[in-house]
């Protein structure tokens, strides 16, 4: 960590805030990565890390994704993201959130968070009460509630998008899907999948989750999280922690289309060349995951929470896909690097001077 301002100024993060309050045990690290189209907007999560490095590589990664996220999605905010150093099934409580959300209201709205991997609806809620610069909370007061909902609307959006430009339709009868992880988003995103009629196979470290579905769905099979990425089926659908997508799994995938709710699905961004060559479509994770996102922002908007809105922008998500699609093919470059193109673009539309 010596060498932070080199790699801030690698790729020009704006700002790293670190958190402390030792009587609520809370370590906490924030990150502004670029707040051109706006506050920087972002979740956030809570892990037990390894180290306070481990930490701090997590968030700047994250946080320049969110950067990408909204510019893509065509929201008003810039990327950050914030990462508590805690197990959240250990040594979450009130006073530590609390503590939390003074150190958010400080940066007086130029971070905006909510939910992320390992915080909830009630942790926002009792943030909220330090600061307002929260936008995924409860429905009881005003909020968008549990965004995995929407998440997984826009991964199926995704998937539908990819389905018609590899089989020329997005007829999800008798597809075969294999799902990585099945927590909020991808549980979900099994509902959706089988009433539209397709065959899922399912996996997840918490077996009971998913034996739960293969008990509720006939057409849901279960099979060892070490085995998932290997499945010969139509779409392999990443939803469980990043980094999935490495020179390791990469070579031993037997699917046309990897498309899931997961961020930071490549481990390195160079692994989006090696999906192209093996003739696998990607659909970039941070265009088809977007719908919390979009969900979080809508809450921002005068009058508050409206649901029908978010649902029609995060509808829209699908057509962005198509857009990224296009541009791959027409510059003959990976998926995820048209996707960054195309959040480049904005970005660039806004820095230069009218």
């Amino acid at each position: 960590m010596k060498h932070i301002f080199e790699q801030m100024q690698a790729e020009d993060y704006e700002q790293i805030i670190f958190c402390q309050e030792r009587s609520f045990g809370l370590k906490a690290i924030i990150v502004i990565h670029d707040t051109t189209l706006g506050p920087a907007m972002g979740g956030m999560r809570m892990w037990p890390y390894e180290s306070d490095e481990t930490a701090l590589n997590d968030a700047l990664r994250l946080a320049r994704g969110m950067t990408y996220k909204n510019a893509a999605a065509g929201i008003p905010y810039g990327g950050g993201k914030g990462v508590i150093l805690a197990d959240p099934h250990r040594t979450k409580d009130e006073g530590m959130l609390r503590a939390l959300g003074r150190f958010i209201h400080r940066l007086n709205g130029l971070f905006l968070t909510g939910v992320d991997v390992g915080t909830t609806i009630a942790d926002m809620d009792i943030i909220r009460t330090e600061t307002p610069y929260i936008v995924t909370f409860s429905e009881a007061s005003g909020g968008p509630g549990d965004t995995s909902s929407v998440t997984a609307l826009g991964v199926l959006q995704g998937i539908h998008a990819c389905l018609e430009e590899v089989y020329g339709t997005t007829e999800l009868a008798g597809r075969t899907i294999a799902i990585q992880g099945v927590g909020g988003v991808g549980a979900t995103l099994v509902d959706y999948l089988v009433q539209a009629g397709a065959r899922v196979t399912v996996a997840d470290v918490d077996q009971s989750k998913a034996q739960a579905l293969s008990s509720r769905y006939q057409a849901v099979e279960v099979v060892a999280p070490e085995e998932i990425h290997r499945l010969a089926v139509d779409v392999y659908s990443p939803c469980a922690l990043g980094a999935g997508l490495n020179d390791q799994t990469i070579p031993a995938l037997n699917c046309k289309i990897v498309c899931g709710g997961a961020n930071n699905q490549l481990a390195e961004e160079h692994q989006s060349d090696l999906l192209a060559e093996r003739g696998i479509l990607y659909a970039p994770d941070f265009i088809v995951n977007a719908g919390g996102i979009i969900v979080g922002a809508q809450s921002l908007t005068p009058g508050g929470y409206q649901r029908e809105q978010a649902l029609k922008q995060i509808e829209r998500i699908s057509q962005t896909v198509r857009q990224v699609f296009a541009i791959a093919n027409e510059l003959h470059i990976s998926t995820h690097k048209a996707a960054n193109a195309l959040a480049e673009q904005r970005l660039n539309i806004i820095r230069q001077p009218q």
